[in-house]
């Protein structure tokens, strides 16, 4: 019956269906063809919504979408402007640094591009950059969201396995400003070879009038970051944390959130918030499935037996992640892969905390790469180019990405220094 179960969802994604109705019916088919009671499905599926971190994922994205109109990522763009704007290839630093600062408020690769990457387009075409590597640039520097702390496709690693979303969140922090300087160092050659411009030394003053035009939105990521490091309270607190300052700095001190505005934010909260969800929800029967028919089991024994070291293994996984990352995005590949891996992770002795940095990193790549790119079909339409253009334009930023995805890979304290400093050993 496994076969007819995994041809059953091999047939439902050729057909191109969503992937919730590929889970929801070859598990559906799975237990009619064994006669096994419908209850159990819709169990599985109840018990899935029953998970505490699953509450942060609405929260900070409910939380990034008022900062994109609250104007809180115009100001952080400013300040970062002032910063490293007179760096050769200016505002393309600046794009970077914008998008670090901006990920430790949202933790969202999407809200980033969409927000951030507004402003940043515009001002780079303005200032005489390209459309395309203003576009590739935007892309790229998007997928440091979620990385650094908070992350909802942590959450989401954390709620399918078991690892503490805590200690996720502080695992990505070092890696995050590895990805940024590492692309920085490429816009700092390219602009040499192409002659890109730059912005002025920044006077004392004007740097000290935008920073504190930034300064409480600035405040945003230590506030949640520094309440979960001290244990103050937890993830999912932080995200309503996030969603009260939020709302307090967009209504109460800049006053661009009108009560109108309101009820468009909370149903593209929704709207986004479920679309995730839900593929949670059938995952879960997937998932279940899959372990009543022993398949973690079976591979897992099949690799131990096969004495494959820690470190081929490690890297024949990141290669199976970044060819998922070119078809779908995060949440779904997520799901086809842990329910085996997690076992063969924990047999391997590999710390799931250091994996969960590596599948996301891995799977954000995936964001820049074709048919599915799903940064780069934000950045083309907000840029007005094509989406081969801006797939031509994004690919020189893959390596620095691949080159800190190793590095982190081979050097987990990279990873792990930080959890185990805040939180002790696991």
């Amino acid at each position: 019956m496994l076969i007819v179960f995994l041809l059953t969802l091999v047939i439902m994604m050729l057909l191109n269906m969503p992937l919730v109705f590929a889970f929801g019916v070859s598990s559906l088919v799975y237990l009619l063809g064994t006669g096994m009671p419908l209850l159990n499905l819709v169990q599985k599926m109840g018990t899935a919504l029953n998970s505490y971190p699953l509450v942060a994922i609405p929260l900070f994205i409910f939380a990034g979408n008022l900062m994109n109109t609250g104007g809180i990522t115009r100001r952080l763009f400013k300040f970062a402007r002032s910063v490293v704007g007179f760096i050769p290839g200016g505002l393309g630093h600046v794009n970077i640094v914008a998008s670090i600062i901006f990920s430790g408020m949202s933790g969202n690769a999407v809200a980033d591009a969409a927000g951030l990457g507004t402003i940043e387009i515009k001002a780079m075409i303005d200032d005489g950059y390209d459309a395309d590597f203003s576009a590739a640039v935007t892309a790229a520097s998007a997928t440091i969201g979620p990385i650094i702390p908070p992350s909802i496709p942590m959450v989401i690693y954390a709620v399918l396995s078991g690892a503490s979303v805590g200690r996720l969140f502080a695992a990505g922090f070092i890696p995050g400003l590895l990805m940024g300087f590492a692309m920085m160092i490429l816009v700092y050659i390219m602009a040499r070879r192409r002659g890109y411009p730059r912005t002025d030394f920044p006077s004392f003053r004007t740097l000290m009038v935008s920073f504190l035009n930034a300064f409480l939105p600035l405040l945003t990521p230590g506030i949640i970051l520094g309440g979960i490091l001290l244990g103050i309270f937890t993830p999912t607190e932080a995200a309503t944390i996030a969603c009260l300052y939020a709302l307090l700095l967009g209504m109460a001190v800049y006053r661009e959130v009108k009560p109108k505005n309101l009820p468009g934010i909370i149903i593209k909260t929704i709207q986004d918030s479920m679309s995730a969800v839900i593929i949670l929800v059938t995952a879960k029967v997937f998932a279940w499935v899959l372990i009543v028919e022993d398949v973690p089991a079976l591979i897992t024994s099949f690799v131990l037996h096969s004495d494959m070291s820690q470190n081929a293994f490690l890297l024949i996984v990141i290669l199976i992640l970044l060819v998922l990352g070119c078809f779908m995005t995060f949440t779904p590949s997520a799901i086809l892969i842990l329910p085996i891996l997690v076992p063969l992770l924990t047999a391997m002795n590999i710390d799931l905390t250091h994996f969960g940095v590596i599948i996301v990193l891995a799977l954000m790549i995936g964001q820049l790469t074709p048919p599915v790119g799903i940064n780069l079909y934000v950045v083309s339409n907000i840029a007005k180019i094509s989406f081969s253009r801006a797939v031509k334009a994004a690919f020189p930023f893959i390596l620095p990405l691949l080159i800190v995805l190793l590095i982190v890979t081979y050097l987990p304290q990279l990873a792990l220094w930080l959890p185990t400093l805040v939180f002790g050993q696991p």
